[in-house]
Formats: structure tokens, sequence, C-alpha cells
């Protein structure tokens, strides 16, 4: 997830319950099969479970435009079926071993999560080893997934207020780049891709030199990397995938669309800027002004759009740093009768405010205080741990930045945030979409 992307989601989501000084280092080891698979070790004695997440360095941005959707097709391909594993038994295997599992896509990567008790731990791992080195990809599986990921296009799009939202969104600010795209692809997309198309992508990214393998719980270690030698040191690896060049296009004058669908309830406005991938310093600015501005009953965007002016029923601001961009993007859910116009310039008067004065010393203590908190917070879960220590070795080259980045947020200061504002949220930057309510009258 993982990259800052998803950690930033686990950072804003998590419950503000933990001080900052109950952060304790994550111990871990590391260390690399003849293949190139990259293993971490970390032992929670705190329940007798077990963990493997497996994350693979393939998204939505390494799709082309014609072929979306190929990432998240075999999300739910790697669950039909190998070699060794009966159609339709991986998951049940799992359950009746009293585990859970997952996975997940997103532009930059895609992940697999199995959860079990730690003497079903090699299981666990003889099951994602086989999906890794003996994924059956034939005309049964691919037609079944086809009608599955055609079925979750429809319920996610078909009578959904705001379902084209974020299509809209990454449509409108990363034109002409492979973020233009959700990772769920279009269902055209899908449905005209040959069988050998998918196997050419499986045979390019599922590959143990283009995956980090993390392991962690109740772990015997010495037992454990004996199972991950004999279950996984096998498999070939293949050349490393060449990696798309993306090349985000100077933007010199803003961009608008406006959305017009039946069941929008009330307008939205959405205005968001390209920013910085998640590697680049200022990303950690980025996200302490999105909670200076947004963060709470108290932050500058909902004192002034829903409290004082009363323009909106909700408003909010967030970061999305990425592998190879970034953005920073507004949403407002404007109050029944409100024009776009005034919210519009609501924002741009509080982001200007940003820009001009800076941000006062109590605000500036509040969201370092906020950080620190739900940064322990986000560190507590075995889950969260093992996601966050794949995420930096195989996007960050840097593991042990899981236990140094909360000093990257407690190291910028009040000019830095101001600073980003100037830098990055400029009129000329500006994308805006626009839900408009349709008269049904007419």
């Amino acid at each position: 997830m993982t990259h800052r992307f998803p950690l930033l989601l686990i950072l804003l989501l998590a419950a503000m319950s933990a001080g900052a000084q109950d952060f304790k280092p994550i111990d871990y080891e590391e260390y690399t099969l003849d293949n190139g698979l990259t293993v971490i070790l970390h032992v929670d004695r705190s329940a007798p479970t077990a963990m493997t997440y497996c994350l693979y360095r393939v998204g939505s941005k390494d799709e082309v435009e014609g072929r979306t959707g190929f990432a998240h097709f075999f999300e739910h391909l790697m669950f039909e079926g190998t070699e060794n594993i009966e159609r339709g038994k991986i998951d049940k295997l799992i359950t009746a071993a009293g585990g859970v599992l997952n996975a997940s896509t997103s532009f930059d990567q895609t992940d697999y999560f199995f959860k079990v008790p730690v003497n079903q731990l090699e299981l666990a791992l003889w099951i994602e080893s086989e999906r890794m080195m003996h994924l059956v990809v034939d005309s049964l599986g691919v037609e079944t997934q086809r009608k599955v990921v055609k079925e979750e296009l429809k319920q996610r799009y078909e009578g959904r207020p705001f379902g084209t939202l974020g299509d809209n969104l990454f449509k409108t600010t990363f034109k002409g780049t492979p973020y233009e795209w959700m990772p769920i692809g279009v269902a055209q997309d899908i449905n005209s891709a040959s069988i050998e198309e998918f196997r050419t992508f499986h045979d390019k990214y599922y590959l143990p030199n283009n995956a980090c393998l993390v392991v962690g719980g109740d772990l015997e270690v010495a037992q454990t990397k004996e199972w991950i030698e004999q279950y996984f040191g096998s498999i070939p690896s293949g050349p490393d995938p060449e990696r798309r060049t993306v090349v985000i296009p100077e933007q010199t004058e803003p961009r608008e669309l406006i959305v017009e669908e039946e069941v929008t309830p009330l307008p939205a406005y959405i205005e968001s800027y390209v920013t910085v991938d998640y590697r680049n310093e200022d990303a950690y600015a980025l996200d302490l002004l999105s909670d200076v501005l947004s963060r709470g009953k108290s932050s500058r965007l909902y004192q002034r759009l829903v409290d004082t002016d009363q323009l909106a029923l909700q408003a909010s601001s967030f970061g999305m740093p990425l592998d190879k961009a970034g953005m920073f993007a507004f949403i407002a859910i404007a109050n029944a009768g409100v024009g776009f116009e005034p919210i519009e310039n609501a924002i741009r008067e509080e982001i200007e405010k940003v820009q001009n004065k800076g941000i006062t010393e109590e605000e500036f203590q509040k969201v370092r205080n906020a950080k620190e908190t739900s940064f322990t917070r986000s560190f507590l879960s075995l889950d969260s741990k093992l996601r966050n220590l794949a995420a930096y070795s195989l996007f960050y080259n840097d593991t042990d930045l899981v236990n140094r980045e909360l000093e990257k947020y407690m190291n910028v200061t009040r000019e830095d945030i101001q600073r980003v504002a100037q830098e990055y949220l400029r009129p000329e930057r500006r994308n805006a979409v626009k839900y408009v309510v349709m008269d049904t009258n007419s």
C-alpha cells in the first residue's frame, strides 16, 4: 500500500489513541534469495498467528491505454488455481485452516496476504509460492474473472452517487499519463484482451525478482527460512521488468470538467494539483499542509466552508504521492442551492492565506502532535508493519526508513508548509471537476 500512497491512507485513517513516545522501532531481518526474491522476517509474539504478505511491483501505471485493468484482473485471477491447487480451492484451504486472505491493487503495486494460525504458516507459504510459480492462466479462469470484474465495475458505477469521482479526478489531473486511468480499468479493455495478452503480462511482472515477501508473527525463524527456501528458492527469475517512463506535462493553464449524472444528489466540487512522488522530501510538508487545511472540525476548510459560510456539507483535502508523481486535492459537497463559484473562491482564499501568511505556531504544533500520534498508531498492527516493511524495501530501497520516517515529518518547518503551498497550489496548475445536479423537471 506499501509505499506512501497506501501508507498515508493508513496514517490518515488511523485512530488517534497512542502517543509518539510509544513508537518502538520495528525489528526485522532482510535477505535475498538467489532468484532475486526479497524476503523480510519480523517476529511478533503478541498472538499465536503468522502472516505472509507478498508485494509485486506492478500496478495500473504499468498498463497501456486500451489495455487497462490488467493488474487488477490478476488480483482476482491469482485466486483461481495453480498446477497443484484445484480451481477455487485457495480460499477454502486458508479458511479451513482458520485463516483469512485478501488482495488489493493500486496505481503502483499489487499485493496479497494470508493470515493464519502459526501452525499453518507452511500451508500459506506453499500456496503463495504456487501462485508465483504455477499459476494457471487458462480460458476458463480468464472468462470467469472477466465476469467478476465486469460485475465489480457495474456495482461501482451504476446507480452510485459520485461513483465516477475517482475516474474523473485522475483523468483530469494526470491527463496524458499512465495515471490517467484507475486501477480497476475499463470493461471494454478487459473484454477485448486475449488470453495471450494476459499471459504475457503475467510472465513479465509476476516474478520473484519483482516481488517482496514479508513473513511476520509468532515465527520460529530457522524453520521459516527453511520453508521459504524450499518453496520459493526454485522459482526461476526473469528479466527485470522494463519500467515505463512517466512524464507529467507542464501545466500552464487550468482545466475543468463538468459531470452530469442523474444519480448526483448534490453539487460536488473537486480541485486538484499535480505535486511530487513519495520519495520527494516535499511530500511530507504537503501531507502536513493537508492536515492544517482539513484535519478535524477546527481545520481551516471545515471552519470556512462548513461552519462559518455554510457552503458545504463536508469539505476536505488530501495529498496522494505516488511512484512517479503526486496529487493534492480538495473535495467539497455543496449545500443545496449553493453554486460552485463561492466554494471555489473560498478554497482559493484559504490557499492564499497559507501562501501569503503561512500557518500559526498553534496550528503547526497541532499537526505535528497529530502526526506523531497517527504514525505511531499505524504501526501497532502486524498487518501494517508487514505492509510498510515491504513498501520501504521494494519502492524506497531503504527498508530501515520504516524506523526513520517519523523524523522526516518532524523535520518539516512552518516555512516548508508555506513554501509547498506557494510552489504547487498555483492557479494555473488547478484542475477542477464539477458534479452538477441534473434538472429532472426539464
